[in-house]
């Protein structure tokens, strides 16, 4: 830690129920000097249902000024002060505020650290049933229709989960979009007002779904299956075989190798590559 004792600290808050708060982000609502909330309204909703005090100076800190305000919280944390960044639910940075500050400090060499908690990325990804062992976050679609179809493309054959966050407005026009670019029968999930009273979890292909968004109201976190594996043809493996042959492997041990890395039958391959007559 710098002579200054000052730190950055970036908080996790609750979703929705706010006795997901962590211990930590308690004592650093009541204790920090300078509280930089995405909206000041919510933070001291959210330290008076914790039955905490905000002490410290609060001050708003929303997309449009994060970039400029960057530079006056480092500003604090050099003076010595412990500046606590929260953002109106889930983790800042994670499409919310909080990169700008967290990137100055590491500039000026200040201490930055985060009380971890809640997260509407993983928490949707664990309520979707999909895989969760590889995964991608894009955050905010495009709002404009062409982009968002574009970017939808570039995902079309994504083999990972992809998890992204949508304005209820506009998600029938984006999971039909989904039906175009991705197929209907793309596994999704739609993850509404998660921890909250009303949370609900929709469950079913692209095709099912879009019919069943249309009034859908709330904070909503949208998990898609990824791409299908599409199995290898024999046919299409030959021309590596026959780089590997020239550049210096046996025919034979060519055939097993790509064979065996394509999941496809040695056999197969064996007699598209090698012609009647061949030796190996």
């Amino acid at each position: 830690m710098s002579a200054s004792d000052g730190i950055l600290l970036v908080a996790a808050t609750p979703l929705g129920n706010p006795a997901d708060a962590s211990s930590r982000l308690r004592d650093a609502l009541a204790s920090a000097d300078v509280v930089a909330a995405e909206d000041t309204r919510k933070a001291r909703r959210l330290a008076a249902d914790l039955g905490v005090r905000i002490s410290g100076k609060v001050i708003s800190h929303y997309d449009a000024v994060e970039s400029e305000r960057a530079g006056v919280l480092a500003g604090h944390v050099a003076d010595g002060r412990t500046v606590l960044v929260v953002t109106d639910a889930g983790m800042p940075s994670v499409s919310d505020p909080g990169l700008a500050a967290v990137r100055a400090c590491i500039a000026a060499d200040l201490p930055v650290t985060c009380l971890p908690g809640p997260s509407a990325v993983t928490t949707a990804l664990v309520l979707s049933g999909l895989p969760s062992d590889r995964f991608v976050f894009e955050g905010f679609l495009p709002r404009r229709d062409g982009q968002r179809r574009q970017r939808l493309r570039a995902l079309a054959d994504e083999p990972r989960t992809i998890v992204l966050f949508e304005s209820p407005r506009r998600l029938q026009s984006c999971l039909a979009d989904m039906v175009e670019i991705f197929g209907a029968d793309r596994p999704v999930a739609v993850c509404r007002e998660l921890t909250k009273t009303y949370e609900e979890v929709l469950r079913g292909s692209v095709g099912e779904l879009v019919e069943r968004v249309d009034a859908i109201l709330g904070e909503v976190t949208v998990v898609v299956g990824g791409a299908p594996e599409v199995a290898a043809e024999p046919a299409d493996l030959v021309a590596d075989v026959e780089a590997l042959v020239a550049a210096g492997a046996r025919r034979s041990e060519a055939i097993a190798q790509v064979a065996g890395a394509a999941g496809v039958s040695r056999r197969e391959l064996y007699a598209l590559v090698v012609k009647p007559g061949d030796g190996t």
